[in-house]
């Protein structure tokens, strides 16, 4: 009988493979080494081929696409229902197989290799802004053991620690200099390199038409633009805006039910990283609007006037994710009157 349809428990080494027939009878379910991955799907005729949306998937999305077959990558929250009981390689390959096959089920869209090369700098980046607080609060927390105040915000601290390194002497032990000169040291190399990180993506920015498109909507700039285009792509694969908002966890959880609508807060069940920067994006424009009120949309300021300041910004983040949805499917820019 010929495979119709396959589930793949991918791994560093060992892949589990779970594969059935058209009837759904089960052909194998059986573990494939890497080396064994490839040339094992090559002998195959074209097939449906089911995988959790994990690291390494959407590689062997492209490789086995390549091989003429069609894959389907799946959120791991989608396929836990349909694990039996017990945890194992071969379970989990056979409920990916069963939920690949379900017709509600919701994929997600293969990356390119350019968008992960374009998300690798937002992860690196990302990874070096945490190691950049840690050693702040790090720094600040030493200093202040003895009776040395460094304010708050990052200009004050790379301050410090530029004068540091500069050679300036604090009156403390030698031991004490030693270290805080180390920490400083260390730091302003980390803030170096995060600015190189963000003039790359800044450039990325010029280069790519569909970010720049990005850029006119109020409050995205460069890094979140960048990172739109590198998760989602030209964003076909949400139904409208609202989808797309739901997917990064904007929209009230709906708990419904007997005809009684009620909404709670909202999910936060999607993209963590590009949910943070649509509302510290939409954080900077409150700012702008209360520095500013004259340049401000009358929909913000009466939202503002309403509700507080961070729902207000949360609720400007859903909204913007509409408008990123309609900028990228309709390749246009911004349109005030088309968005209101």
């Amino acid at each position: 009988m010929q495979v119709t349809t396959i589930g793949v428990d991918l791994a560093k080494n060992v892949f589990q493979v779970h594969g059935i027939a058209e009837n759904e009878v089960v052909l194998f379910n059986k573990p494939l080494r890497r080396a064994q991955f490839l040339p094992f799907f090559a002998k195959l005729d074209p097939c449906l081929i089911g995988m959790e949306s994990c690291s390494s998937a959407h590689h062997w999305a492209r490789e086995l696409t390549a091989l003429g077959h069609k894959v389907r990558l799946i959120p791991p929250m989608y396929v836990k229902p349909y694990v039996k009981r017990g945890k194992s390689d071969a379970i989990d390959a056979e409920a990916i197989c069963e939920a690949v096959t379900r017709p509600a089920m919701r994929f997600v869209a293969i990356k390119t290799v350019e968008q992960q090369a374009l998300l690798s700098l937002h992860r690196a980046r990302d990874l070096l802004v945490r190691q950049r607080t840690q050693l702040i609060n790090g720094l600040r927390g030493l200093v202040a053991e003895f009776g040395i105040y460094i304010p708050r915000g990052l200009a004050c601290v790379i301050g410090f620690a530029e004068d540091i390194t500069l050679g300036e002497v604090l009156d403390l032990p030698d031991i004490a200099n030693e270290v805080i000169r180390n920490l400083s040291e260390q730091l302003m190399a980390l803030h170096k390199r995060i600015r190189w990180y963000e003039e790359r993506l800044k450039q990325v920015a010029k280069e790519d038409a569909r970010i720049r498109l990005l850029r006119t909507i109020p409050g995205v700039g460069a890094v979140t633009a960048s990172a739109i285009i590198a998760t989602i792509g030209d964003g076909h694969q949400f139904r409208n805006g609202r989808e797309f908002a739901a997917w990064l966890g904007l929209t009230p959880a709906n708990k419904s039910s007997g005809g009684k609508e009620k909404l709670g807060r909202i999910t936060k069940m999607g993209d963590q990283y590009l949910r943070f920067l649509l509302v510290v994006g939409m954080t900077s424009l409150v700012r702008q609007t209360r520095s500013h009120p004259e340049r401000a949309s009358k929909w913000l300021t009466s939202l503002l006037e309403r509700k507080p300041a961070r729902v207000a910004t949360v609720a400007m983040a859903n909204k913007t994710a509409r408008i990123v949805w309609a900028v990228l499917t309709r390749d246009e820019p911004y349109s005030p009157r088309a968005a209101v």
